[in-house]
């Protein structure tokens, strides 16, 4: 596709008029989440996780500054928890590679910042000041970054117009581009302003290339894959059991379902219902731990049980794995075997990604809302991938479907049977797991293109 752009003349009129409705945009931003924190708990987290946030940043970068001279940062930004995973690869490569450079982590999001702000990969994680150009200068002037890395979106003028300024070197990586995005159209001058920014970007397929050569931008770009592939297998490979899981499962053939919400459970419900195979396990990781969504699912599934409730054999579980439930029960759950039900609920965050090495089936969640998550986790373990209908903005769940090694289900009636088919059909079974496992394994190596561009380029050696 090419764009042809407007004049010169006419295209700094739009920066001009792109710039003013961007400042609108931050204003009416912070009005409208103000309103909301008062009645929403992401909103009001996302207020107070910035309260004294220019304090608290000051005296960690100051301090250490001040007991160590040539103390370097690189900046990695991440909007909220999904994209942490696909920076995550780089940033232990960098930190592994440069270890007299500092890791700097922001994330716009508390679904990111929360869950992982005591992230050990990062010296620093913080929440990202709200954009602007008072915010966007003093940060750069008290952080001083040698190199700064956006993951994947997440585009904030004043903070790149500022690190462009200053002439830092500014990547882009895992991103990903569509022909319906602004960028791409005729009124999109202010936003392609923006990706000029970026020394490189580093797209996730040839489509997005294609479009940033549309507008001139392929002299900055290259095709190298999603770190997600890379990350996957790192945790595949670095793999450790979790006895409790296995003791629940025994020698049954299971059904992991992670990252679900209602409609997903609903589905898996009436599917298991109706197949009526008393062998059948059940492990469930839904998106949402929160009591009332627990209490919900208990209710679909009678005789389920929480993770929590469960014999804790290894003293170290229960700190590797933190939530109320689970450390409210540990002293009445320590001496009990495990009950008999078929369906485990899993009452914390942080185990999912290995929880799918335990399934004979598994299911994504997000299908029938906005959007499945990661099906990468569940497909780096050669295990056949269920999800809903709503996975065609995600390119590996497509890749997934086309080579085999996903099926996605429009109702209860289609999960049942697709469940069906993998237990009674072995070689259609064993065909769907090496077809997931070969897809993920065929795209690895985006980490290191990233850090071969950065080694080459001597951005950390200037």
């Amino acid at each position: 596709m090419t764009l042809l752009l407007p004049p010169g003349r006419y295209r700094f009129k739009i920066n001009v008029l792109g710039l003013f409705f961007y400042n609108l945009f931050l204003i009416l931003f912070n009005i409208g989440l103000r309103i909301a924190a008062l009645f929403n708990f992401k909103a009001k987290k996302w207020l107070l996780g910035r309260k004294g946030i220019w304090e608290k940043l000051e005296a960690e970068i100051r301090g250490q500054r001040s007991e160590k001279e040539d103390w370097k940062i690189i900046w990695v930004h991440c909007a909220s928890l999904g994209e942490f995973e696909q920076g995550r690869p780089v940033i232990e490569k960098l930190r592994l590679q440069y270890p007299n450079f500092k890791i700097l982590l922001t994330f716009f999001s508390p679904s990111g910042y929360e869950i992982r702000k005591d992230y050990k990969g990062a010296d620093m994680v913080f929440y990202l000041p709200m954009d602007g150009p008072q915010n966007a200068k003093r940060f750069l002037e008290l952080v001083k970054p040698s190199l700064v890395i956006f993951v994947k979106y997440e585009f904030w003028f004043y903070y790149l117009n500022e690190v462009r300024q200053n002439n830092i070197p500014l990547l882009l990586i895992s991103a990903l581009f569509r022909e319906n995005s602004i960028f791409f159209k005729r009124y999109g001058g202010f936003n392609r302003k923006m990706l000029s920014f970026f020394d490189h970007m580093f797209v996730q397929n040839e489509t997005s290339e294609k479009l940033l050569a549309g507008i001139h931008l392929d002299n900055k770009t290259s095709v190298c894959g999603d770190t997600r592939f890379d990350r996957v297998i790192e945790i595949a490979e670095q793999f450790t059991t979790i006895p409790v899981v296995e003791k629940f499962i025994g020698s049954n053939r299971t059904i992991v379902a992670g990252s679900t919400w209602p409609g997903d459970e609903e589905i898996l419900q009436k599917s298991i219902s109706t197949l009526n195979d008393p062998s059948l396990k059940l492990i469930i990781a839904p998106h949402e731990i929160g009591k009332e969504h627990l209490s919900q699912i208990q209710k679909l599934f009678p005789g389920s049980i929480l993770f929590s409730e469960l014999t804790i054999d290894n003293r170290q579980l229960a700190t590797d794995f933190q939530q109320p439930s689970l450390q409210a029960e540990r002293s009445k759950t320590s001496n009990q075997e495990p009950a008999s039900g078929n369906t485990l609920i899993i009452d914390n965050i942080g185990m999912l990604s290995r929880l799918y090495k335990y399934g004979y089936i598994t299911y994504i969640g997000g299908g029938f809302g906005k959007g499945i998550h990661n099906t990468l986790e569940a497909a780096v373990y050669g295990k056949p991938v269920l999800f809903g209908p709503a996975y065609h903005k995600f390119q590996e769940a497509i890749d997934l479907v086309n080579v085999g090694g996903a099926i996605s289900i429009t109702n209860s009636e289609e999960c049942m049977s697709a469940i069906q088919k993998f237990l009674i059909k072995d070689s259609l079974y064993q065909e769907s797991c090496a077809k997931a496992k070969d897809y993920v394994y065929a795209n690895k190596g985006a980490t290191e293109k990233i850090m071969k561009y950065i080694q080459e380029k001597r951005l950390l050696t200037n």
